[in-house]
């Protein structure tokens, strides 16, 4: 152990001695004989660079690291793995917020980076399939003269088979759906090597009624069930008119009540965010912008040009009879993606409030009723608990994020922080909500899944993932 404790790496609960039992190069040799020396590593650096998100968990790399071209390649590392005990742990852009790349018993990372086709666009259909390679933006670049776009946006340029592994969002959400509404199939290859295909090979219906849904028990499963090597993606047209604006307000409770009544007006808003004041004094600092530095939405319609007046006129009233200003519009192009590119970049720019301090992003999810009253409280809980926890959401489906910002040397802060993250994933519990809308579990939220679902619930998952994966090989230590 003592490599480890060098690289600052935790601990394994099992001896080097164990993992050299199937680390041999017989077996590295059978790994190369399927993708060539070039695609098989075990350099410290590049196990390093596969051991950790960007979430605060420890860095956990694995034994060796692999880049399948192919689906035909990843079967026949999958059975190599399975047949000697090996664990597997999938891997996208590494873009995670809750440790799900973290080899916690070692084993084979399979970086997917490199199975990159984007296939079988139906453009009369809007379906396209894509290889975890394939990042949104990859996508969205690929799809720019079809007038068909892909909406759901978690804000990092994520792998969209692992946006699928994670059941990931983002700000269309409210309009638009999860990666759980806009997944139509997927292809896993299980740990054992076998090809699945969830809804049969090459189907494509919006709807089926056919047998279990097992296209969404792999959507969001992170990884524990199998490696998905293709997702076929339900796609949108893109609109005729977008306009986006913000909106600031004169308090926490005033710009959630306008989300909520936005929202049970009927009006089909396509982005509505919110960001605190903390987050707004960040964001303005980092993105060099000058928005008032108050409680605000960042909004977008969507439509024709008809219907995008009529929602920015009943968007408008509703936000003036909650006190907030006038809308700060961005019609061109360049002005929308500036103030979409600030909402992105409110991870970065929280971590620029306090520089060589380290930040833990955490999620929760209610009903939208009670997110008034969440919020509120969590604020004050913020100021109780003496941090620094910028707050932005996905309000518009009762989802947000609090940017916590803390010194990982200080034990007193860094307890504070996990107590308070805690508090937040039970107090969204309480109110019928849930511990992460869209970061996932991975190996912070274990316990908490367990107080949400219940032991009878959890017992299934547990048969679900003894039977696909009898050996507990793929990515261990996460989820259940």
């Amino acid at each position: 152990m003592a490599l480890r404790r060098t690289l600052g790496l935790a601990a394994r609960p099992y001896s080097q001695g164990a993992a050299k039992a199937w680390l041999t190069e017989d077996f590295l040799d059978a790994l190369r004989a399927v993708v060539g020396s070039a695609n098989v590593s075990t350099a410290t650096v590049v196990r390093e660079q596969h051991g950790h998100d960007e979430s605060m968990h420890r860095c956990l790399p694995p034994d060796a690291v692999v880049w399948p071209k192919n689906v035909e390649q990843a079967s026949l590392l999958a059975t190599a793995c399975y047949s000697r005990g090996v664990p597997i742990i999938p891997f996208g852009t590494g873009t995670g917020l809750e440790g799900g790349v973290s080899a916690v018993q070692g084993g084979v990372c399979f970086n997917l980076t490199r199975m990159d086709q984007i296939s079988a666009l139906n453009t009369e259909d809007f379906t396209v399939a894509v290889e975890p390679g394939v990042t949104r933006k990859a996508l969205n670049s690929f799809l720019r003269d079809s007038g068909l776009w892909f909406p759901v946006d978690p804000g990092a340029d994520a792998s969209l088979c692992g946006m699928a592994a994670t059941s990931a969002s983002g700000t269309n959400a409210v309009r638009y759906g999860t990666m759980r509404h806009n997944v139509l199939n997927l292809q896993v290859v299980l740990p054992d090597g076998r090809v699945l295909h969830t809804a049969g090979r090459n189907r494509r219906p919006r709807k089926s009624a056919a047998g279990y849904q097992l296209t969404g028990l792999f959507v969001g499963s992170e990884g524990t069930l199998g490696l998905i090597t293709q997702a076929t993606l339900r796609l949108h047209g893109i609109p005729e008119a977008t306009a986006a604006a913000t909106c600031a307000f004169p308090s926490v409770q005033a710009a959630v009540d306008s989300t909520v009544q936005v929202l049970q007006a009927g009006i089909p808003i396509a982005r509505i965010e919110f960001l605190d004041e903390v987050m707004m004094v960040a964001c303005n600092r980092y993105s060099g912008l000058s928005y008032p530095e108050l409680p605000t939405l960042f909004l977008e319609f969507h439509g024709s040009e008809q219907s995008v007046e009529e929602q920015v006129q009943a968007t408008g009233e509703i936000a003036q009879l909650n006190g907030g200003s006038e809308f700060l519009w961005a019609r061109e192009q360049e002005a929308r993606n500036q103030l979409w590119n600030a909402r992105h970049n409110a991870w970065y720019a929280a971590l620029a409030l306090h520089p060589g301090k380290k930040g833990y992003s955490t999620d929760v999810c209610v009903p939208i009723s009670r997110l008034p009253a969440i919020l509120v409280e969590t604020k004050q809980d913020l100021i109780a608990s003496r941090l620094t926890g910028p707050i932005v959401g996905h309000v518009g489906d009762g989802n947000f994020h609090c940017l916590l910002i803390f010194d990982p040397e200080d034990p007193g802060e860094s307890g504070r922080v996990k107590e308070f993250a805690m508090r937040l994933a039970r107090r969204a519990l309480a109110m019928d909500g849930t511990c992460t809308g869209e970061h996932g579990v991975g190996l912070g939220k274990r316990q908490l899944l367990r107080e949400e679902v219940g032991e009878v619930a959890l017992s299934t998952m547990r048969q679900i993932k003894a039977t696909l994966d009898p050996k507990n090989l793929m990515n261990p230590g996460k989820v259940l």
